[in-house]
């Protein structure tokens, strides 16, 4: 039956194919489905010309398909990665944001611990003993702990 339908279709099942994939690729999106569509089209452009040509078998379009569909999901990925780069890497990690903030130690750094309040939250510092007040800038982050400096 399907090869009844390709035969019938010729050149055009291709783009059937590669339109079928498309609407997929809406109904569920996932940005995949739209590169191997291109790939589809693509093959289906080159089957319009080369259609009679003696070497044009469904095996050279299916391998023709395979490294289209490889190309194009390379290059895709390249496209959306570049698009989705955030102009604010750190927005979900509050402690990464805090590097380079400076505070006053509420509580002084004793056996390279403490505490320090950045707008209203107390954080737990690490770093060298210090008295209470003295002025510290954050330096790295490490999950819950921050680790500080003295200015």
């Amino acid at each position: 039956m399907i090869q009844r339908i390709v035969t019938e279709l010729g050149p055009w099942a291709w783009w059937v194919l590669g339109i079928v994939l498309l609407i997929l690729e809406v109904l569920m999106p996932g940005v995949f489905l739209v590169w191997i569509g291109v790939a589809a089209i693509i093959t289906g452009a080159l089957s319009l010309l080369l259609w009679e040509a003696g070497f044009w078998t469904w095996h050279v379009q299916w391998l023709v398909f395979a490294a289209l569909s490889l190309v194009s999901l390379f290059i895709g990925r390249r496209i959306v990665s570049a698009r989705l780069a955030s102009d604010q890497p750190h927005l979900n990690q509050r402690g990464q944001s805090l590097v380079g903030r400076t505070a006053t130690l509420e509580q002084p750094l004793t056996e390279g611990r403490g505490r320090i309040r950045l707008d209203d939250t107390m954080w737990s510092v690490q770093g060298p003993d210090l008295p209470v007040g003295t002025r510290v800038r954050v330096t790295a982050s490490n999950g819950r702990d921050l680790t500080v400096e003295p200015l």
